[in-house]
């Protein structure tokens, strides 16, 4: 996309979030970029899922976990 130009706006849409991960994008993202998240959830755990968490649901959605 950058050989095309810079955008003016960035938007980013996301169900659910993290306050990490709103951080990183935050730093990674130029000052143009709108994020519209739903909720955010305060936490990760140490493998970097939501806690509570919403029980693997987008690894389930393509099957059964293996």
């Amino acid at each position: 996309m950058k050989q095309h130009g810079a955008p003016k706006q960035i938007h980013i849409v996301s169900v659910i979030g993290s306050k990490q991960g709103v951080g990183y994008a935050k730093e990674v993202f130029p000052e143009n970029t709108h994020l519209w998240i739903a909720a955010i959830d305060e936490e990760l755990s140490n493998r970097g899922y939501i806690i509570p968490g919403l029980g693997d649901a987008g690894d389930l959605s393509y099957g059964i976990k293996l």
